[in-house]
């Protein structure tokens, strides 16, 4: 179970945490491939040739230096976390529809202080610490997915 601490570190790791995620899938896959491309249709040529899968196989997996290991196992670990803080995102967007929120948890994913994000909305810190917590305690009560990601013990 996630406490609000840990979800809101979660929150302000993003930031550095999708460059790493891209990072990672550099020296893994070669390139840095979009999540927003994953499933995209192919047109032409390309659609009829057989194309491979974006994980590794296990010949490809067993076949890894040390190196490439480890950071196979980070990617995944930070794409899973980097996946649940953008559906974080989506879930104030749709469900808790309020516009200071999905602003303050943008700031938060991009890294900055209450005290810019007060001034962006133009608002004191303290406004800013009430939403935020309101938003995180409906974050600890209502989003399952982040206890099901994070069965095994949270490392940050």
């Amino acid at each position: 179970m996630l406490n609000k601490k840990q979800i809101e570190n979660l929150i302000y790791e993003y930031h550095w945490m999708r460059k790493e995620v891209d990072r990672l899938e550099r020296i893994v896959y070669g390139s840095s491939i979009p999540m927003k491309n994953w499933g995209v249709a192919q047109y032409g040529i390309e659609a009829t040739l057989p194309r491979g899968s974006r994980g590794k196989s296990k010949a490809e997996l067993e076949a890894m230096d040390l190196r490439e290991e480890r950071a196979y196992k980070r990617l995944q670990s930070y794409e899973g976390k980097v996946y649940a803080v953008e559906k974080l995102a989506d879930y104030v967007q749709d469900v808790l529809k309020h516009d200071h929120m999905l602003v303050i948890i943008d700031c938060m994913m991009d890294g900055m202080s209450y005290r810019s994000i007060a001034a962006h909305l133009g608002t004191n810190r303290e406004k800013v610490r009430e939403l935020k917590d309101k938003m995180l305690c409906h974050f600890c009560q209502n989003c399952h997915f982040l206890h099901e990601l994070f069965k095994e013990k949270f490392m940050v």
